[in-house]
């Protein structure tokens, strides 16, 4: 079942707390190995007086003032047991470009390509759809991303070299459900099955 789909950055990082189970997909233009895989994705929302606000917008020249916000992003492989670490998050900063939100900068502590602190623009689009695009020192990014249900999103990017395009990335999320989400469920459906008797 799909909902509306969120127009701000905020609303985006939002609704995308929590865990993802990813699949990825990825195609090299050259003679690398095969980067595809699964993964778990940890995404928190990360408030204005969050000290990890100013500590990214200062070494850009922003005014933290002007943020709207952020998030964290965690990233460990699916059959790891143990949480990730929090030191190694990227922290994404929310700029936007006026009241509506609905374009703006990200400013990022490490980039997903070169892991150097970066500056992307993003938009989305009248379909829901967010684009971010991210010049590093020696290629170019691009990713799409939108929700096709409240808990299964997919990410599709594009990373471009000089000489061409490096490599594209397909990936579906799925939310990971909590041990207490879980048993939450079980047990509506346990007192279900108990006031209609077969």
């Amino acid at each position: 079942m799909s909902s509306a789909a969120p127009m701000t950055m905020m609303d985006f990082f939002r609704k995308s707390v929590g865990v993802w189970f990813t699949q990825r997909t990825v195609h090299h233009f050259d003679m690398v190995a095969d980067e595809s895989g699964e993964s778990k994705l940890h995404v928190q929302v990360v408030e204005l007086d969050d000290p990890r606000i100013q500590k990214v917008c200062e070494p850009q020249g922003v005014n933290p003032a002007i943020a709207a916000g952020g998030a964290s992003f965690m990233w460990q492989p699916h059959e790891e047991g143990q949480e990730p670490n929090p030191d190694q998050a990227a922290v994404l900063v929310d700029v936007p470009d006026d009241e509506t939100g609905r374009s703006g900068r990200l400013l990022r502590n490490q980039g997903y390509v070169e892991k150097i602190p970066v500056v992307s623009r993003y938009w989305f689009g009248q379909d829901g759809i967010l684009t971010i695009d991210t010049d590093y020192d020696n290629n170019q990014g691009q990713e799409r991303c939108w929700f096709v249900t409240d808990d299964f999103r997919v990410r599709v990017s594009t990373v471009r070299m000089m000489n061409g395009v490096y490599l594209m990335t397909y990936c579906s999320e799925r939310r990971c459900v909590s041990d207490s989400d879980l048993n939450a469920m079980i047990q509506f459906n346990q007192s279900r099955a108990a006031l209609d008797p077969v």
